[in-house]
């Protein structure tokens, strides 16, 4: 089994934040993989991964990073493929901001699509959309994933109309 989607991030403290994306794929039955790549520590690594990861079958790659954040945007600019940032609040962050305006603000020509503040699970959703576009199965399974999210409000609502209160209507 070839891996779709790639999962990278700036280390391995970022884990527990990229694997909510780790986990929508294998719930999804996605193939992917996961590594640790620094923009600043492992840059040969990077520009290789990046230049390549096209040839080896990725479709898209979810690139998480704290901080300056330069990772996304790093691997956007050398590969043809989707780019989804995750900005990661690590302990050097300033709130978070730092690593969502590092990821959000690309030039022209580069963009990296840019999910919430430590929500690499959204961003596994998207990977599963994106790839949905080219296969019908995929993209069937995702329509169900949707609808399954309507029927959790349809359902809240349900409990919600036994609370009650005095003044409460419904």
């Amino acid at each position: 089994m070839n891996p779709k989607v790639s999962i990278i991030m700036g280390s391995a403290s970022d884990l527990p934040i990229m694997e909510e994306a780790a986990k929508v794929l294998n719930e999804m039955m996605i193939p992917f993989e996961m590594n640790a790549l620094s923009a600043h520590r492992t840059p040969d690594q990077v520009l290789d991964f990046a230049r390549n990861a096209h040839t080896r079958g990725i479709k898209v790659i979810i690139a998480g990073a704290g901080g300056a954040a330069h990772l996304p945007g790093v691997i956007a600019a050398l590969t043809p493929l989707p780019v989804i940032g995750v900005p990661v609040k690590s302990s050097n962050s300033i709130d978070g901001w730092d690593s969502i305006l590092s990821i959000l603000q690309m030039p022209a020509g580069i963009p990296v699509a840019t999910v919430a503040l430590d929500g690499a699970r959204n961003a596994g959703i998207l990977a599963i959309q994106i790839i949905g576009t080219g296969e019908p199965e995929v993209q069937k399974q995702m329509i169900e994933f949707k609808q399954s999210l309507a029927k959790k409000v349809i359902s809240a609502n349900q409990e919600l109309s036994k609370v009650k209160f005095e003044y409460k209507v419904n």
